[in-house]
């Protein structure tokens, strides 16, 4: 499935951009669970986050979607689940938030924080 941008292009790495007004479908009503990078484009770490989400999304299609959302163009969501820094990375499963990470981190350190959802 390609989500499309609020800019009309779609990401070709796997993290689709998800809004405001589209986060109820895209995220909370989403079968795998949802790893959602709350990011903005001033943002240095969410900048070399990018590529290590693009390879997670890759390796754990299927299990895991990713999607980043901009904390400035789409307050609310961000506002609602009480997103003060960024990057920060939230799961949700079920419709629910089940893990919150704040900063950027390596691609292993990562992948190991996020045994317990992936169930590995």
């Amino acid at each position: 499935m390609t989500t499309q941008t609020t800019t009309g292009t779609a990401y070709s790495e796997g993290v689709a951009e998800v809004t405001d007004a589209d986060f109820g479908t895209e995220v909370l009503e989403s079968g795998p669970p949802v790893l959602v990078k709350f990011t903005a484009t001033w943002c240095g770490p969410c900048r070399q986050l990018k590529p290590v989400l693009a390879a997670i999304a890759r390796e754990e299609a299927g299990r895991l979607r990713v999607v980043e959302m901009d904390v400035d163009r789409n307050p609310g969501t961000a506002t609602r689940y009480g997103v003060l820094a960024t990057p920060t990375l939230m799961v949700f499963a079920g419709g629910e938030p089940v893990k919150s990470i704040v900063g950027a981190r390596p691609k292993r350190r990562l992948l190991e924080e996020l045994e317990d959802v992936l169930g590995s």
